[in-house]
């Protein structure tokens, strides 16, 4: 799968998707490093790619045609917490199950869209 690993993604978590297969983009060692969300929101649009960021502003696009949007936001986030987590959440559904998909970890829940869907 395309992902695209917004500057907050660990890069423990980086190398882990790199290393069963995925193709990650990490903004941080690409020329679009600390560019608005509107300039990688085209990026992943444009790539196919699933965006995985701590960024609430993403949920802005959540009706809009997407590749896949996760938000993580725990409230006393650290890697313990966030890097299993990402790793399940993106196993738990296929390429084709992402699209148009936003899923928003917290703590305990997990909150998920369908582009179109009204909540």
């Amino acid at each position: 799968m395309k992902i695209l690993a917004d500057e907050n993604t660990l890069r423990m978590t980086i190398q882990a998707l790199r290393s069963v297969g995925h193709d990650v983009l990490d903004v941080r060692d690409s020329t679009v490093k600390g560019s608005e969300d509107e300039v990688l929101w085209t990026i992943a649009q444009h790539d196919g790619r699933l965006i995985v960021t701590t960024d609430k502003d993403f949920a802005q696009y959540r009706n809009e045609p997407h590749f896949g949007i996760l938000i993580v936001r725990l409230r006393q986030p650290n890697r313990h917490k966030i890097h299993p987590r990402i790793m399940q959440v993106i196993a738990q559904y296929s390429a084709t199950e992402w699209a148009g998909l936003m899923v928003v970890m917290r703590d305990t829940v997990q909150s998920i869209w369908r582009v179109g869907q009204n909540r």
